[in-house]
């Protein structure tokens, strides 16, 4: 048999040579990905755990932060302002966190703010025009937003959309007669879009911002004269600027009151003596309602953040979603009545379930938590019990 010539042979070679070296690029360029892809898995897994570890500080920094804030409550006879000396909670209980992480907390009196189911138009409009929006618009504006927050509301002024307006829309819907769950809903308020969200981008602008710092979403009593948030009073012309820079000076420990730092006020009078003057009624109060906690948890590059907004005793309260609901609500802290129709008896034992949540209810716990979010994510809250707890 007459062998190959050696240009054959030779190519032969190459060809499997050439094969082996495609071969090799598209493994090496697998197992690149596939490294890839593990370590992003393994990244993610790491992040979980070091999340997972650093809630449990975060919530251990809370409950503690709720204990402070329970103290000086009892002993104060309710919870005035940071001056009384829980505005630093961690370090007036010297908590210490694990080694290697540090945890920060801040308190912010959510109850300092304008409780926003509770608005009047007067103020509204006051606030608007304070913010520079003229007469016309102001009054549009505040009787649009009571239109969509107040039920059986009947618009005045001309533009403000009426219950007609929002079912004639390409997706027909009806004004909820309750004050907003979420400031997301002023994208939704016919007469308040245009003025609370740009007509290019359709973001937030600034006179969504000062209605959002000035307003709560929260039902309470009335807001809170501690917490230092006077522009309302400004805007009413319940208070000069004289009045009010006096009155920031003493509530901060600045200008003559360096010596005696921060305080606080217990009555309307004390307030009339270092704003000088008669005082025309505020329509303020002088105890917190509610206060925004935020627990930050760092470790390395890792972070978890808890916020809660918890109301004391008697504080403040959430919007209900319904009509309905408040209604239903208000029946079952009342404790029922004659014409209430009573829950059918159970025919079987109460299990394990219903008896550890007899005894959740039975727990007393100082503060209601309003809302909590975990890395500004919102969690579930849990299933309702018989009786609200305090």
């Amino acid at each position: 048999m007459r062998a190959a010539p050696a240009f054959f042979v030779r190519r032969r070679r190459g060809s499997v040579l050439l094969i082996v070296l495609v071969t090799l690029v598209f493994a090496t360029s697998a197992l690149l990905l596939f490294i890839e892809k593990a370590g992003t898995d393994l990244l993610v897994d790491i992040r979980e755990a070091d999340a997972s570890r650093l809630r449990l500080e975060a919530y251990s920094a809370l409950e503690t932060t709720l204990a402070v804030l329970e103290d000086f409550r009892v002993v104060g006879d309710g919870l005035h302002g940071p001056a009384e000396g829980w505005g630093d909670p961690l370090g007036f209980s010297g908590y210490e966190p694990a080694e290697g992480r540090t945890v920060e907390v801040t308190v912010e009196d959510e109850s300092a703010k304008l409780p926003l189911p509770a608005v009047k138009a007067e103020v509204l409009i006051a606030l608007l025009k304070y913010w520079q929006v003229p007469q016309t618009d102001a009054e549009r504006i505040a009787d649009s937003l009571l239109g969509w927050i107040k039920k059986g509301h009947t618009a005045t002024t001309i533009g403000a959309p009426t219950a007609e307006d929002y079912e004639n829309q390409a997706l027909p819907f009806a004004p909820p007669g309750r004050s907003l769950r979420s400031f997301a809903e002023l994208a939704a308020v016919e007469g308040v879009r245009p003025a609370f969200f740009d007509e290019v981008t359709g973001l937030p602008n600034e006179l969504y911002q000062r209605f959002t710092d000035t307003f709560s979403l929260y039902d309470f009593d009335a807001p809170n004269l501690n917490g230092n948030r006077l522009e309302p009073l400004l805007a009413q012309e319940s208070i000069d600027a004289q009045q009010q820079s006096r009155v920031g000076e003493f509530l901060t420990g600045a200008g003559s009151y360096q010596t005696q730092g921060p305080g606080f006020f217990k009555s309307a009078r004390s307030v009339g003596a270092v704003a000088g003057g008669q005082l025309a009624k505020l329509g303020y109060g002088f105890k917190v309602k509610a206060l925004r906690i935020t627990v930050t948890v760092r470790q390395g590059v890792s972070s978890f953040r808890l916020m809660a907004v918890v109301a004391p005793e008697g504080g403040a309260k959430v919007v209900a979603a319904s009509a309905a609901a408040d209604a239903s609500g208000s029946a079952s802290q009342a404790g029922g009545s004659s014409n209430k129709t009573a829950a059918p008896a159970k025919a079987t034992p109460a299990s394990a379930a219903e008896k550890e949540a007899e005894k959740a209810a039975d727990l007393k716990y100082p503060f209601t938590f309003l809302e909590i979010r975990e890395n500004d994510s919102a969690v579930p809250p849990p299933a309702p019990l018989s009786e609200p707890t305090a």
